[in-house]
């Protein structure tokens, strides 16, 4: 079951009755709960009361003392109401957030923007608008997550005569059938009334080698005569021939537990109105930000903030998105928008549009109940990011949400923000230089001291910071978001903007899932971007350390050199750590392995057995935890037993490794049932992703700023150390 989205002051107040987080959660909700609040009257005085308020915060003009006392002041009290639990003091902080980057941007527009010439006026007016665009994406941001709807699963009745049919679709194209394997094994084995539940595996490969696996495991085979609209019109095709009243689409790499289909249907049984349900998108391997920062299960990867809270906060407003995969949609709603949306290359985001301007409920579970295959490498996953963007951008042109009939104010701006946010490309590459226009042509990007800007600026990056700490903590760390941005800026920008202009350009491809890097290696041509900006800002870094010793630090100048100094020191931090992430590290297992202590048994050729318990597992074998003395022979035969509450499955296996108190184990010979059997007992369980989901520490700002820092470090190392390799004829390349 999905936990509450709990800070560390909740925690701390939840073992504490009383502890000060304790105690001022008492006094905050005591004056929330009063009985005025519940009278129309006060709430409409309230908010009357607080617009002006807010307009008179973010207008009224501050000497330098003036500002520096109220920001100190605001910033205290976001740091008191931090230490306070409870989602009322998350408002609290967002309208301190709010007030302090609407104040910003207010004085930014009206003080800060008197251009004497066109140097400044084109590099000041560039960077005007970022801000405006990050100021927008923060306000909308904030109403998306502030409060997550944390939904949680309906039982399905007593009588399950009642319960109705179902079609699993898996899609495919291109993508090799041992991974397929593992998804049609398990998607066979969920929870459900076998006369009810229709499984079909969609192959716009139309390979025979899967049409013989389908046949043998007895699962339906679907193909059409043509590729047309990609995924989209593999699914449309699939609808034409099929009947049952409800779809549930995977990835042909996501891997359904067994308690999917209970878990999520009982929704539709509650709402006759729900057309859609989506899960969670969790990945058992690395991300090429996990594999090669060496970060996988110690921080959330880039999907998590999704996935953890954006559709969560999302769902409150009645505007989940279908995300492909890992989703339940009612047939009958579906063919009444016209299938699968084929207008756009990210179907899915503007099926879910299609289907709320229709009246439809969409919904969002935050319980995992399916597992796949992350991007093997960085290409891939930028290649992955470029579809994404050019997608939603197509649907910004073709389909805007600001417009058009059948959608409430919440929908509208929850689909515009997730469209606006892959616009992100071009204001990140802004912020990335901006500071080399004051280092390298002395263009006053602000028309104001060092001291104002400080004033002004710093308490809003600063509530920002601490604010999204508050609410994302769980599923995304301070910082890495920027990383995360720096390094697709530049290859989704140009996709975005050509998409926006003409929707009709670009097609849909395929995310290559199941490969091997059988060598390390830096990605140089991925690389290059980034190289080059780190070379222009360390540039910039030396112009301004020349300047600051021309001028001496008594000189007006300086503290505006300072600035920017700190400013392009950030940026080479940036820069560096996306350098960090194109060093590919070897992956040689196809089939990634699962971290998982679970019951297992050993079985000799003489009889014997040994209990022990697994270490982690995969479709192709399993590590076991055994007593430091056993030692057996590599290649030796043995029979290893996997155990599920009362179910039991035995299967062949052969020794890769032994010492340490671990065994490796490769499965031998297994039929496709036994495959069945492993899946069933393995990545089949419910619980299976439920110890893998938002369990991390609480997000600390401090301490991810140091690790970004720290891979920064790491990436010029790895640059330096393979152009050295290169510069002396070496092909060794340094991945560490």
């Amino acid at each position: 079951m999905a936990t509450d989205h709990k800070t560390v002051a909740d925690e701390i107040a939840d073992r504490n009755p009383r502890s000060f987080e304790a105690r001022w959660r008492m006094r905050v909700h005591r004056i929330a709960d009063q009985p005025i609040w519940t009278h129309p009257l006060a709430r409409v005085v309230a908010a009357v009361g607080a617009a002006l308020l807010l307009a008179l915060v973010v207008s009224v003009p501050l000497d330098l003392t003036g500002q520096l006392l109220f920001s100190a002041g605001s910033f205290g009290a976001a740091l008191l109401l931090s230490r306070t639990p409870g989602r009322l003091t998350t408002l609290a902080m967002i309208v301190l957030s709010i007030s302090a980057s609407s104040r910003y941007m207010y004085w930014r527009v009206t003080d800060t923007v008197g251009f004497t010439n066109w140097v400044d006026a084109c590099f000041g007016f560039g960077l005007l608008l970022a801000e405006l665009y990050a100021f927008l994406v923060l306000l909308i941001g904030y109403f998306q997550t502030a409060w997550p709807l944390q939904r949680r699963p309906v039982p399905m009745p007593q009588d399950v005569d009642t319960w109705p049919s179902v079609d699993v679709f898996i899609p495919t194209y291109n993508e090799p059938l041992e991974v397929v394997k593992q998804t049609v094994f398990s998607a066979m084995q969920m929870d459900w009334p076998k006369d009810r539940l229709h499984v079909y595996v969609l192959d716009d490969g139309r390979r025979e080698e899967f049409r013989d696996f389908c046949q043998e495991l007895g699962v339906g085979y679907l193909t059409r005569d043509n590729n047309a609209h990609a995924k989209a019109g593999n699914i449309n095709a699939a609808l034409a021939v099929t009947g049952s009243d409800y779809v549930a689409i995977f990835d042909c790499d996501h891997i359904p537990t067994r308690s999917f289909l209970q878990i999520c249907m009982g929704w539709f049984i509650r709402d006759p109105k729900l057309a859609m349900l989506q899960t969670p998108h969790h990945f058992f391997s690395p991300d090429p930000f996990e594999k090669n920062l060496d970060t996988f299960h110690v921080m959330p990867n880039e999907g998590e903030l999704f996935y953890g809270i954006v559709q969560d906060g999302n769902d409150l407003w009645n505007a989940a998105f279908f995300c492909g995969s890992c989703a339940i949609i009612k047939r009958a709603p579906l063919l009444e928008v016209g299938g699968v949306a084929v207008e756009t290359v990210t179907e899915d985001a503007h099926t879910a549009l299609k289907l709320s301007r229709h009246g439809y409920n969409t919904a969002y579970l935050e319980l995992p109940q399916a597992a796949g295959l992350a991007t093997e490498s960085l290409s891939a996953h930028v290649g992955q990011r470029i579809r994404w963007a050019r997608g939603m951008a197509q649907i910004c042109r073709v389909d805007n949400p600001l417009f058009g009939p059948g959608l409430k104010l919440g929908q509208r701006l929850c689909y515009f923000n997730a469209m606006l946010h892959f616009f992100y490309g071009l204001p990140r590459l802004v912020f990335l230089t901006a500071p080399l226009a004051y280092l390298f042509f002395s263009a006053h990007v602000f028309q104001a001291t060092a001291a104002m800007i400080t004033a002004y600026a710093l308490p809003h990056l600063m509530h920002a910071s601490i604010t999204n700490s508050r609410i994302q903590g769980r599923f995304r760390y301070s910082f890495w978001n920027e990383v995360y941005e720096s390094v697709l800026a530049w290859y989704i920008m140009r996709p975005v903007l050509v998409a926006f202009v003409n929707p009709k350009l670009g097609k849909f491809n395929v995310t290559a899932k199941g490969g091997v890097i059988e060598q390390s290696y830096f990605d140089w041509s991925i690389a290059r971007p980034y190289l080059i900006l780190l070379l222009l800002n360390l540039l910039g870094f030396a112009v301004g350390i020349w300047r600051m010793v021309a001028v001496g630090p008594s000189s007006e100048v300086f503290s505006t050199l300072v600035i920017n100094m700190v400013w392009t020191a950030y940026n080479i931090i940036l820069t560096s750590a996306s350098l960090a992430v194109a060093s590919e590290t070897r992956q040689l297992r196809s089939t990634p392995r699962v971290t998982a202590a679970l019951p297992a048994a050993l079985r000799f050729a003489d009889g014997k057995t040994l209990v022990c318990e697994t270490d982690d597992f995969s479709q192709s074998g399993v590590g076991l935890r055994v007593p430091n003395e056993l030692q057996l022979e590599t290649g030796s035969e043995v029979h290893v037993s996997l155990f599920r509450s009362d179910e039991e499955g035995t299967f062949p296996a052969q020794v890769t490794f032994s010492g340490g108190g671990r065994l490796g184990l490769r499965f031998e010979g297994l039929s496709l049932r036994q495959q069945a059997d492993i899946a069933r007992l393995t990545f089949a369980r419910a619980d299976a992703w439920i110890d893998f989901w938002g369990n991390r520490q609480h997000d600390k700002p401090l301490t991810s700023l140091k690790s970004v820092m720290v891979i920064g470090v790491r990436g010029l190392g790895q640059v330096a150390a393979n152009t050295l390799n290169i510069l002396r004829g070496r092909r060794e390349v340094v991945s560490k």
